[in-house]
């Protein structure tokens, strides 16, 4: 019996991510709606305690919900936390971060000219992650964070600078993934060093008979605030590995800054729709922001240089051929001789001519019209090739 390949360890991890993933995700949803959906509960004995209660159905059931504005004169004998699900989802995602990009980091995370060690390469995606959390959370505790506008235009420049950052040290992709973990760390970090850290504090005060202090509330409304606008950049981030479109141009930290704040707006028309507040130009405005910054990141086709200018005829097939072999059998052969490869990436082959005309609109969109492939050029592919494939493609395709 051999031991299971790598392959379906990732599988595991990155299916558990899914699945915490939507657990947080989803109860995150759900409370928002539920702060921003509360009604005034006058006649209620606790009225005075109260910040409002909302009436819901779901399942063939009724629900009565009711927020306290600090908390109930007793504590109940069963009190329900959330956090594992926040929790899981950051452990998973750090443990599917290191068994791809940072075990595959030659092939991953750095570019092929970066003069970085994979070892140096892993250590700065480690401190971006951890870094992030420190700088966010000391914004946070200064007196910037007296003013919720001032600091949120600190934690914009924090991300912006973040991804520029390592927009110089890694491939795009693994910028993405790794701005993407360092605001799901933020995220988890706000869960569990101050909104939980903040409900225990108001539970024991009452356990003490004492009143909980309004600031350890204002504090985690704050986090949870964050957290709810950093959600949908987050999940961009999750998925962004399979758009290479995104993340393949120069100003690919621009892109995701662009894609992170349409996201945030997004959210925003969620929470404003809760209270009531809906904007109705709101959303088309995002999807026209969208499609304005899909135009404009979208790479063009790359212009012929000199040496491939004399003519517009399609290259023979064997140089086609040559080149592929050359520079993308490796990763995409029956057998791979790339390191940190035991099969070909998503079972794509390209050993055979028909193999490689099979795969022509890929090769056009992996490596012609975006850098995308071969994964962080490992293999020296020249702009000169990519615009000899691309010719090969637009004459036809054929061998």
């Amino acid at each position: 019996m051999t031991l299971p390949d790598i392959a379906w360890l990732q599988l595991a991890v990155r299916w558990f991510h899914l699945v915490a993933g939507i657990a947080w995700i989803g109860s995150s949803f759900y409370f928002v709606w539920q702060d921003d959906s509360l009604e005034p509960a006058p006649d209620d004995p606790d009225a005075h305690r109260l910040a409002g209660q909302v009436w819901m159905v779901h399942g063939g059931g009724f629900y009565h919900v009711r927020k306290f504005r600090l908390a109930p004169d007793r504590l109940p004998g069963h009190l329900h936390w959330f956090k594992w699900e926040a929790y899981a989802t950051w452990a998973s995602g750090t443990a599917l971060i290191a068994l791809v990009y940072w075990l595959g980091a030659t092939s991953y995370l750095l570019p092929a000219d970066s003069p970085l060690s994979p070892l140096q390469g892993v250590s700065a995606g480690v401190l971006s992650i951890i870094g992030s959390w420190i700088v966010y959370d000391r914004l946070c505790r200064s007196p910037l964070g007296r003013d919720d506008r001032l600091l949120a235009l600190a934690v914009v420049g924090l991300i912006a600078l973040l991804s520029w950052a390592l927009s110089q040290l890694f491939t795009g992709r693994a910028m993405f993934l790794h701005v993407g973990a360092a605001l799901a760390t933020i995220m988890v970090a706000n869960v569990a060093m101050v909104i939980i850290p903040n409900q225990r504090r108001m539970v024991a005060a009452m356990v003490r008979g004492e009143t909980p202090l309004a600031d350890w509330a204002r504090a985690g409304k704050q986090r949870s605030v964050h957290n709810t606008y950093f959600t949908l950049p987050v999940l961009f981030a999750m998925i962004s590995n399979h758009y290479p479109v995104t993340y393949s141009s120069h100003w690919n930290w621009l892109v995701f800054l662009g894609i992170a704040a349409v996201g945030a707006a997004v959210r925003r028309v969620f929470v404003l729709r809760h209270t009531g507040a809906h904007r109705p130009w709101m959303l088309p405005a995002a999807a026209a922001a969208f499609l304005v910054l899909a135009a404009v990141a979208t790479p063009g086709r790359r212009p012929a240089t000199v040496e491939t200018a004399a003519g517009t005829d399609p290259a023979p097939f064997p140089v086609v051929q040559a080149i592929v072999t050359a520079r993308c059998v490796a990763c995409h052969a029956a057998r791979p001789t790339m390191p940190g490869f035991e099969e070909p990436p998503q079972g794509v082959l390209l050993e055979t001519p028909q193999q490689i005309v099979d795969r022509a609109t890929l090769i056009e969109k992996m490596a012609v019209s975006t850098d995308a492939m071969p994964l962080g050029n490992a293999t020296g592919m020249t702009v000169e090739e990519r615009t000899i494939l691309g010719r090969w493609i637009d004459g036809g395709a054929r061998h």
